[in-house]
């Protein structure tokens, strides 16, 4: 193997792997004048994800609640509310909270960073990757292609995270090529003389403001947006698009007494991870993760009692929800029973689980106000 690759060879071969950086050296090792002493066998890591602690972010309950079923259920999440609140520090927790990648998923990835050009982190390889791409990116940049296709962020993301800041302010057309990767779990991309399909098995993380100004809502400084102005911007974002998302949670302001506090009062890193952990046993005992359920899986799994149907059925007509929106709902209501250890969900899960479709239920009195 040339030197260069060397390294990352190890990852993926149970073989020796002889690094040469000459062709010379190559003759030398074939005719036993000097032999190439293999590269030492790369150790799959296994431990717990480093990086930032939940513990760092100070109050905000029920985004770090959301956070917490995301990582469990391998949800897509919408976070939502004034700037500085919050929203870029919890997404950017979310790998810490995630089970490591197992050696086949690792392997996966290490490809695509390798056909893409980037180095594969030695000692990292088995954390989920985290990706956030600027909102000026294209669509090009986004999903892959060129004139030879390269994997593009959401294929880099895949077993990741693929965090989009700022959201409305992504190009619409950026983000409509999503949806259709977001369901699939790949990419194809067609040109004249290639066609190629990327595996883009990923989760979404987005942040938005819930205005132009960024204000509306806030409980102290005064929204300069007009309700026009509102609606356009969050216009930005489809009906199909939103729909693809699981939870949907205002991160509100913090008063100045919960963000000066040393302790910040919330679960650390570790005490969280453990809880995801243990969900993610019980759906893998049943074949896979929530998120993925769909079918038979969904009815099998996702069963409600007759309380629990005449709710949802009052939701959908009053909210307006599509059936991917009712799919996702009985899906976030699966990992928060799994989270309690239950078998079956209760009304109490439906009712967190509708909690987390705020957007829906604004976009409904906007529909109701425009007529």
């Amino acid at each position: 193997i040339p030197q260069a690759n060397a390294a990352e060879a190890a990852l993926a071969s149970q073989d020796d792997v002889l690094p040469a950086g000459h062709l010379l050296t190559v003759c030398e090792h074939l005719c036993d004048r000097a032999r190439i002493s293999p590269v030492a066998p790369a150790v799959p890591e296994t431990g717990v994800n480093a990086g930032p602690d939940l513990a760092d972010v100070h109050g905000q309950s029920v985004p770090r609640r959301a956070l917490e079923i995301a990582a469990a259920g391998g949800h897509n999440l919408l976070m939502f509310g004034p700037p500085g609140t919050g929203k870029s520090m919890l997404a950017s927790r979310l790998p810490g909270i995630l089970p490591p990648l197992t050696t086949e998923s690792a392997l996966e990835v290490a490809s695509i960073h390798s056909v893409a050009g980037h180095p594969v982190r030695d000692g990292e390889w088995c954390r989920p990757p985290y990706r956030a791409p600027h909102h000026t990116a294209s669509s090009v940049a986004m999903v892959g292609g060129g004139s030879s296709p390269r994997p593009g962020e959401i294929s880099l993301a895949h077993r990741g995270v693929l965090f989009l800041d700022e959201l409305p302010e992504f190009e619409r057309r950026v983000l409509e090529v999503l949806r259709e990767p977001m369901e699939s779990g790949e990419i194809a991309i067609s040109r004249a003389a290639r066609q190629v399909t990327f595996p883009a098995c990923f989760q979404v993380v987005a942040a938005m403001n819930p205005c132009p100004c960024g204000y509306l809502g806030h409980p102290t400084i005064e929204c300069q947006c007009t309700p026009p102005q509102v609606l356009r911007y969050r216009a930005k974002i489809s009906g199909p698009l939103l729909d693809r998302f699981d939870l949907h949670v205002e991160v509100p302001v913090q008063s100045g007494e919960v963000l000066m506090k040393r302790d910040g009062g919330g679960e650390s890193s570790t005490v969280v991870r453990d809880r995801v952990y243990q969900a993610r046993e019980r759906q893998m005992q049943r074949g896979s993760g929530n998120a993925a359920l769909s079918g038979g899986e969904l009815q099998t799994h996702c069963r409600v009692d007759a309380a629990g149907e005449a709710m949802l059925s009052a939701a959908m007509e009053r909210l307006g929800l599509s059936a991917r929106a009712l799919h996702r709902i009985l899906r976030v209501a699966r990992t928060l029973a799994d989270l309690d250890g239950l078998d079956h969900i209760g009304n109490g899960h439906l009712v967190e689980a509708l909690g987390y479709r705020k957007l829906d239920r604004q976009q409904t009195r906007n529909a109701q106000v425009s007529v």
